[in-house]
């Protein structure tokens, strides 16, 4: 292997770790000299080095690489954009100097932007309303935003939750949860609360807008007749989630400090369905049915019986050190462009100053339901990405009510994208033809982009009002 420097990153996972230099240097079979030498950047890693960090910690290879820092340094150059802040652009080599060397100091201002950029809008939005009494309600759920501190709660842990996944998996095997067999891990999961917890279900009832509900007075657990038996499952996999590793999940949350108590709450849903979506595909199970079909969704939904969102939302879970699968990007939005999941175990990252771009493939789906589009794709700078899209329909009730309807975005690095049966029929080696997308109008470089609503936040407006363009700006 080519000479690399890893200092920062060493040390980086010997402070995760909690570990001193002689400490690391011990559970390497190195002399602590050694370990200091690579840690100042005196020494580069040796593939044999590289080898035994990654089997003593099960740390994937790529964390030394700095395609691994592709998402930070997206991340801190959202910062230098915002103008409120930076007034001056900064070099883009510049700034991975400081992802690469300094990558403490970049995480810091990327949480500091971030926690700036939250106070901003909740102090815009408490400003439009603060003069109607009535509206009082809408400003205290402005100055909490739950849902981004959620996100963030996830995003920051590459959405994998190891001690979580691991006692969900322990429970599935418990349950002998297996592939084309959801009837069964339904009727073992109903057997495992009424026998263990007192709890009885009740299935096919009629509970308003309620897709399920738990009686604790009575300790009755009641599933809407609009549910089929995956999405059965998942509820009761959520509720037994909260009886069997509640500990674990408590713990998880409050480890974040959340600032309200409405987005503590909504961190523990959200940490109760990751542990229904890790027992309803076991990871060791589920990574190994996705090696073998090359991902092929929809085979998957089939083996497992459960729906397409929860499917893709579990895919993108796969980082389990030592048996890591494929880094995915998963994302759902809505007709009109709002994002309302993002998770990423990838370098993928959208900015927050402004909306997504409108030649991404997720928005081609609602012209083509339940049709999955592919997409090769290239960011401004040059990286690749292979695009998995479909729209997903939830909950069908009655006739006129208002239906819900999303696109599913799945996107991976072109790298990983031969390991998918998506790649089929796609030429890797030449990306002359892939889809020039970016992160938003407001921060997107391309120049001569048709599809521009926005001028670039980051460049002078040059107009010259006797000739016109393709391109808008």
């Amino acid at each position: 292997m080519a000479k690399t420097y890893v200092g920062s990153r060493l040390r980086q996972l010997r402070r995760e770790r909690d570990l001193s230099q002689a400490a690391l240097a011990q559970t390497l079979g190195l002399s602590a000299s050694y370990v200091n030498q690579i840690e100042h950047d005196v020494r580069p890693l040796t593939l044999p080095v590289l080898n035994r960090i990654t089997e003593s910690f099960g740390v994937d290879a790529t964390f030394f690489s700095r395609d691994d820092d592709s998402r930070l340094l997206a991340e801190i150059q959202d910062v230098i954009l915002d103008q409120e802040l930076c007034k001056s652009p900064i070099p883009l080599h510049d700034l991975a100097d400081m992802v690469q060397n300094h990558p403490e100091i970049a995480r810091t201002m990327v949480d500091m932007h971030r926690r700036y950029r939250n106070v901003r809008d909740k102090l815009s939005v408490a400003t439009d309303v603060r003069h109607t009494a009535a509206h009082q309600p809408a400003v205290a759920q402005a100055l909490s935003m739950p849902h981004d501190e959620v996100r963030d709660f996830f995003y920051a842990r590459q959405n994998y939750l190891h001690t979580l996944d691991i006692a969900a998996e322990t429970i599935a095997q418990e349950l002998s949860v297996s592939t084309f067999a959801i009837r069964n891990t339904e009727e073992a999961l109903s057997q495992r609360l009424t026998n263990r917890h007192n709890i009885s279900v009740s299935t096919g009832a009629e509970i308003g807008n309620k897709l399920h509900h738990l009686d604790t007075s009575t300790g009755t657990l009641t599933l809407s007749s609009r549910l089929v038996a995956g999405q059965r499952a998942f509820r009761m996999s959520a509720e037994l989630g909260y009886l069997e590793a509640g500990e674990i999940m408590h713990e998880l949350v409050d480890a974040h400090h959340f600032t309200t108590e409405e987005a503590r709450m909504l961190a523990l849903r959200g940490v109760a369905s990751y542990f229904a979506a890790a027992l309803m595909l076991p990871y060791r199970l589920f990574h190994q049915e996705a090696e073998r079909s090359g991902y092929d969704i929809e085979y998957l939904c089939q083996m497992f019986g459960v729906g397409y969102e929860t499917l893709c939302h579990r895919l993108s879970t796969l980082q389990r050190p030592k048996l890591r699968g494929i880094p995915f990007t998963f994302v759902r939005v809505d007709r009109a462009g709002n994002m309302s999941k993002r998770q990423s175990a990838t370098g993928f990252h959208f900015t927050h100053s402004g909306g997504t771009c409108p030649l991404w493939n997720v928005y081609e789906t609602f012209a083509n339901p339940g049709t999955i589009m592919r997409q090769l794709a290239q960011m401004p700078d040059g990286r690749n990405y292979l695009w998995i899209a479909r729209t997903v329909k939830h909950h069908q009730g009655r006739f006129g009510e208002t239906g819900k309807l999303f696109a599913i975005g799945l996107g991976c690095d072109a790298r990983h994208a031969d390991r998918t049966v998506y790649a089929t029929g796609f030429d890797l080696r030449d990306f002359s033809s892939a889809v020039p997308i970016g992160a938003g109008c407001r921060v997107c470089t391309r120049e001569n982009c048709a599809q521009r609503a926005f001028p670039a936040i980051n460049r002078t407006i040059t107009v010259d009002p006797h000739s016109s363009n393709v391109a808008p700006y």
